[in-house]
């Protein structure tokens, strides 16, 4: 088994290098997460210090992304925003996986009623538009960052509901579920010791594309305020002063919806791979 293993994690990592999308995928989400962590020794400025002799200036030596309208360096709020804007994609689809992972086993494991019912209610928060959910949900929360993760994650398990129900349905009867069942296992040892790691593979993926959707709607929550609120640096109420400020500021939309290009493309690109390099019915 252990040999196996090893085999397969030998095959994943020779197809995933030979896919340069997703080894660029790779280092663009490395190179994020380093920033975030080591946000404050990259950051040449206090992201929230202000400086009214500076106001609205365009890029240059001293301020590489030029600054906003309060004088803030947008080279260090667009740093710092890197760090809103991961936290609250990790966070939030943590929180998704475990609600669909959790549903989508019982789901799949019992069928019968259970599966109908769960089934239903999946249906019915895919019936309802996410964005305008969270909205309504935000709407009558105090926005904050623990609020918005919490609300995303709660409106977006439901894609990987699906998919682990899927899985379970596949794997539910084969030859090693019906073994440790004639032994004695509990069906809660079988869904977690045995069916779950076999259906981790498609889960991994769509949390890591989950990872940018998520991003996507924390940057618009900002941009509509009722997301991150000043003076704490986020991508998306960066974009608002550059909304403000279109005409005589371009880098204060220019540099921040980059960097939302950038995360959400990487991420994108190392889900794919990552999918690929899993499937074996590709060939890379």
């Amino acid at each position: 088994m252990e040999m196996k293993t090893q085999n397969l994690r030998s095959l994943f990592w020779h197809r995933f290098k030979k896919n340069k999308l997703a080894v660029s995928g790779g280092i663009i989400v490395f190179s994020l997460f380093i920033i975030a962590v080591f946000a404050p020794f990259i950051a040449p400025h206090d992201p929230n210090a202000i400086n009214v002799q500076h106001i609205l200036e365009p890029p240059n030596l001293n301020h590489p992304f030029g600054t906003d309208d309060l004088g803030r360096d947008v080279f260090s709020r667009v740093i710092y925003g890197s760090r809103i804007s991961l936290t609250v994609g990790f966070v939030a689809v943590g929180i998704a996986t475990i609600i669909g992972i959790f549903l989508g086993a019982v789901s799949g494991y019992y069928s019968g009623l259970m599966d109908s019912v769960i089934m239903r209610f999946v249906d019915i928060m895919l019936s309802v538009p996410t964005f305008f959910l969270i909205l309504a949900v935000i709407a009558f929360l105090e926005p904050s960052i623990l609020n918005i993760m919490i609300v995303i994650g709660l409106t977006s398990w439901m894609g990987v509901a699906r998919l682990v129900r899927a899985e379970f349905l596949s794997l539910r009867e084969r030859e090693f579920v019906l073994a440790a069942r004639g032994l004695g296992a509990s069906d809660m040892r079988i869904i977690f010791r045995h069916i779950l790691p076999n259906a981790m593979s498609p889960v991994l993926v769509s949390s890591v594309l989950g990872i940018a959707g998520a991003v996507l709607v924390e940057s618009a929550l900002s941009f509509l305020g009722i997301g991150v609120q000043p003076p704490t640096p986020s991508w998306g109420n960066i974009l608002t002063i550059g909304k403000d400020n279109i005409e005589i500021a371009w880098w204060l939309s220019v540099f921040p919806g980059l960097a939302i290009l950038v995360t959400v493309l990487g991420y994108n690109l190392l889900g794919e791979g990552i999918r690929d390099a899993i499937d074996p019915r590709l060939k890379i």
